[in-house]
């Protein structure tokens, strides 16, 4: 970290690297990069976001690379043939993946590591909010913007401050959770995402053997809970074996509340599963020398962050639901969630890729019809593609029609904007429509398109 000054990102609009790029422009590190998003015509808000930090962008072309670099800071997704890591290998520019990058910043702070196959982003942004609220002057690399952040012009996933305390995400789909050497480190859940449960469970594991002080995990998950350190310090919901233990969990509109030790903790945010995320929080926080109670006080005006069950707007009554809901346990949580807002929900889903698909696509096919009620439809458009070589075995037309097979409750619309005309033929007031799926930039858009479109 310290012989290093110019730091140049390959994708710097990815959530991973733009988190990471604005953490170290902010600790006055020299910051560049360059994205697809990045053209010629007309300005995009994050590029805008980035120039206002002083975060100097370029086209994907390797103009930007040059001698005054001193490390190419690259994704998993960055394949060997991209022209400005050649470019950097030409010039004997140093390459350093995202995933080291991160380690070595965590090592230079206090850090607590959210960890899990669901649910990071939203358990870390509810430990940065309890931490700030309480005085800690946290700092934060998510991988998701908050709203908080968000409204003071930033992308949201990325602040640096006075205190002694980093909150990170730690990513398990690369494998790269291995090399955080974080104080405190939650597990929040084990589900088949990326990898098999065998793989998953020897990262955690070594992750687990990595944590200094305190490893926290999630009791009322059969998995995680083979990873126990301790009981008395892991959290659960209606678990007595957990040291923090949620219960009486009640949905009102876009708010919930529950018990945490006997402490009312109430939240405006919508699902089961974020009383897991915040128990996990509350835990995570109390290993900071926070009580349950302080921490049940900052949730109260916690805002939430961006595409985690977020309303869109309203039209006629119809309520539109954002979610970065990617994988088979999510997408379940995200239709239950909303089951308790609207009287019917329209899920739409679109795959983030083809490769996740082929992984996940007997367990959707399984877990979503299983979490419709008879009122309600599942409709899945055509995979988002996002570039480079990819095997396409399986695509969502295979989906849809073995779903189809089992439940008359399916609809597919290769393109999503043949969606439009269906909604508005069969959504009425008291309904919900929920837009899922992760990586395609455009989908927080096409929520607010559905809005107007039904307006």
């Amino acid at each position: 970290m310290e012989q290093y000054n110019h730091f140049f990102f390959v994708g710097i609009a990815g959530t991973g690297m733009s988190a990471i790029a604005q953490y170290l422009r902010g600790i006055g590190k020299r910051v560049s990069g360059s994205d697809r998003l990045f053209k010629n015509e007309g300005e995009i808000l994050i590029k805008q976001q980035f120039e206002a930090q002083g975060i100097q962008c370029y086209l994907q072309d390797a103009s930007g690379v040059d001698e005054s670099v001193d490390v190419l800071v690259i994704s998993t997704a960055i394949e060997e043939s991209n022209i400005e890591l050649q470019k950097a290998k030409s010039l004997g520019i140093p390459v350093m993946k995202r995933s080291q990058l991160l380690a070595e910043i965590s090592k230079t702070k206090r850090t607590i590591a959210v960890g899990g196959t669901s649910g990071k982003s939203t358990t870390t942004a509810m430990i940065f909010h309890i931490l700030q609220c309480c005085g800690k002057q946290p700092s934060i690399i998510s991988g998701a913007g908050l709203t908080s952040l968000q409204e003071k012009g930033y992308p949201g996933n990325a602040w640096v401050d006075k205190g002694e305390w980093l909150v990170i995400e730690a990513d398990e789909s690369d494998g790269s959770i291995v090399g955080y050497t974080p104080e405190v480190a939650l597990l929040l859940n084990v589900d088949r995402d990326h990898k098999e449960y065998d793989e998953l469970m020897e990262l955690f594991s070594q992750f687990k053997s990595h944590t200094s002080r305190c490893f926290i995990v999630n009791q009322s998950h059969p998995m995680s809970q083979k990873l126990s350190q301790d009981t008395n310090l892991d959290f659960g919901t209606d678990n007595e074996a957990a040291g923090f233990n949620s219960l009486n969990f009640k949905q009102e509109g876009f708010s919930i509340s529950f018990q945490c030790n006997g402490v009312k903790v109430e939240i405006p945010v919508i699902g089961k599963h974020n009383m897991e995320n915040a128990t996990a929080a509350i835990a995570a926080c109390h290993a900071t020398g926070l009580t349950i109670e302080e921490s049940a006080q900052a949730l109260k005006d916690y805002r939430g962050i961006y595409r985690r069950t977020q309303l869109s707007g309203t039209a006629n009554g119809i309520f539109v639901i954002d979610d970065f809901a990617h994988n088979p346990a999510e997408v379940v949580c995200a239709m239950k969630a909303c089951q308790n807002v609207g009287k019917r929900i329209f899920a739409w889903f679109q795959p983030h890729g083809f490769g996740p698909l082929k992984f996940m696509h007997k367990e959707l096919e399984e877990e979503v019809i299983a979490a419709l009620r008879p009122c309600d439809t599942f409709l899945l458009s055509d995979v988002y593609y996002a570039g480079g070589t990819v095997s396409r075995e399986v695509t969502s037309k295979d989906v849809a029609t073995a779903m189809q097979a089992k439940s008359q409750q399916v609809e597919f619309f290769p393109d999503r904007k043949d969606m439009l005309p269906y909604l508005k033929q069969n959504c009425e007031s008291g309904d919900a429509i929920i837009i899922m799926g992760a990586r395609d930039t455009t989908l927080s858009d096409f929520a607010k398109e559905i809005v107007e479109y039904l307006g």
